[in-house]
C-alpha cells in the first residue's frame, strides 16, 4: 500500500509540474517579481519558436507537447514574424494568425503559459493595436496568455517605443485587464536602462524584456539590468542563447553558465532561441526532426542538447 501511495504521489508532482498554470493561476507583477496567485515568486523557463513565416512546420500542437513533456518547459513563445517575407504577417495576416492560435491553444490545452510575441524590428503601429486587441478578445480569460508587444527594437528611441508601448497596452487593456505584458527596449533589448529612467505608468502587470547572446554580451548586460532592477524595473528574458548574437559562433559556454545563474539568482523568468532548423547554432533542431515533435536524439542539435539539460534541471 505504501509503495503504491508513493508512486501516485510521484506522478501527481509530476502532473503538477507539467500544468504550471494549474500550479501558479493567474500571474501579476510584484515590485519587480513575477508571482503566482498566492502572491510567491514564479520563475518560468522554456523555449521560443523561431519565425513563424521561416518555419511554420513547427506551430502545431504535437510539438508544443514535445516541449511541455520532454523539455519541461513551463513557457512556450510563439514569434510571430512580422516583416522578412511574403508569409509575415503584412502581407499574410490570415496564415500568421492561424498559426499562431495553433500554437496559443495548445499551449492552453497543455496548461502551460505562452507568450504571444510580436517579433518585429520596427514600429507597426496600427497593425500591432488591431491584432493584440483580437488577441485580448478571445483569450484575454486565459491566464495562461502573455503579450510581448515588440520583440526587438532595433534604432527607435525609447520616446517613441514608449509612446507605441503606451497605445498597444492601452488596446490590450480594454479587453484583458490583468494578463502580463512585454515591452521591449531599445538596441535589440539591451538598452533596458532607458525604460528604468522613464518606465510606462499607469497600468498594472507590465515587465521589461532584456535580450542576451553570451557570446556577445557578457558582464556589462548583467550590471545594466542589475541597476534597472535595483530602479524598480521588472525585467522578464524573453529571448537568450549562448552563441553569438548573430546566432551562429561556437557556445560560450562559461558566459552562458555565468548568466544562467545571475537569473537563478535574481528569480528572473528566461527563453531560449529557437525551436527551429536552420544551419545555424542557435537553431536547435537538424532539419531531419520531424514537424510534430518525437524529436530523438540524432536530430537536437548541440545548443538544443545543452538547453534541454538546463530546463530538466528545473524539474
Amino acid at each position: 500500500m505504501k509503495q503504491v501511495l508513493v508512486i501516485f504521489f510521484s506522478c501527481w508532482l509530476l502532473q503538477t509540474a507539467a500544468q504550471p498554470v494549474k500550479q501558479y493561476g493567474a500571474l501579476s507583477v510584484k515590485g519587480t517579481q513575477l508571482t503566482a496567485s498566492n502572491g510567491a515568486p514564479v520563475v518560468l523557463h522554456g523555449m521560443s519558436f523561431g519565425w513563424h513565416n521561416l518555419w511554420p512546420r513547427f506551430y502545431n500542437k504535437g510539438a508544443v507537447h514535445e516541449l511541455v513533456t520532454k523539455w519541461n518547459c513551463t513557457i512556450i513563445r510563439a514569434s510571430m514574424g512580422i516583416e522578412l517575407n511574403d508569409s509575415g504577417y503584412l502581407k499574410s495576416p490570415g496564415q500568421s494568425e492561424k498559426l499562431m492560435r495553433n500554437v496559443i491553444e495548445a499551449c492552453i490545452k497543455e496548461n502551460v503559459y505562452v507568450i504571444i510575441d510580436w517579433h518585429d524590428h520596427n514600429l507597426h503601429e496600427k497593425e500591432a493595436i488591431e491584432f493584440f486587441s483580437r488577441m485580448a478578445a478571445d483569450y484575454g480569460n486565459n491566464p495562461h496568455v502573455i503579450y510581448e508587444i515588440f520583440n526587438e527594437p532595433d534604432y527607435e528611441t525609447w520616446p517613441e517605443v514608449k509612446s507605441y508601448s503606451e497605445k498597444v497596452i492601452a488596446a490590450i487593456r480594454e479587453k484583458d485587464p490583468d494578463n502580463i505584458i512585454l515591452l521591449g527596449t531599445p538596441r535589440w533589448d539591451q538598452d533596458i536602462h532607458l525604460a528604468a529612467a522613464d518606465p510606462v505608468r499607469g497600468f498594472s502587470n507590465l515587465m521589461y524584456t532584456m535580450h542576451f547572446y553570451a557570446g556577445t554580451h557578457k558582464q556589462w548586460l548583467r550590471d545594466r539590468t542589475d541597476e534597472a532592477i535595483k530602479a524598480g524595473l521588472p525585467v522578464f528574458v524573453s529571448e537568450c542563447a549562448g552563441m553569438e548574437a548573430t546566432g551562429d559562433g561556437p557556445v560560450d559556454h562559461k558566459e552562458w553558465e555565468a548568466f544562467v545563474q545571475w537569473m537563478d539568482s535574481r528569480k528572473l523568468s528566461w527563453i531560449a532561441w529557437s525551436v527551429s532548423d536552420k544551419k545555424e547554432t542557435c537553431s536547435v533542431l537538424l532539419p531531419a526532426a520531424r514537424s510534430r515533435g518525437k524529436w530523438k536524439g540524432n536530430v537536437i542539435k548541440e545548443w538544443g542538447q545543452l538547453v534541454r539539460g538546463y530546463l530538466a534541471a528545473y524539474r
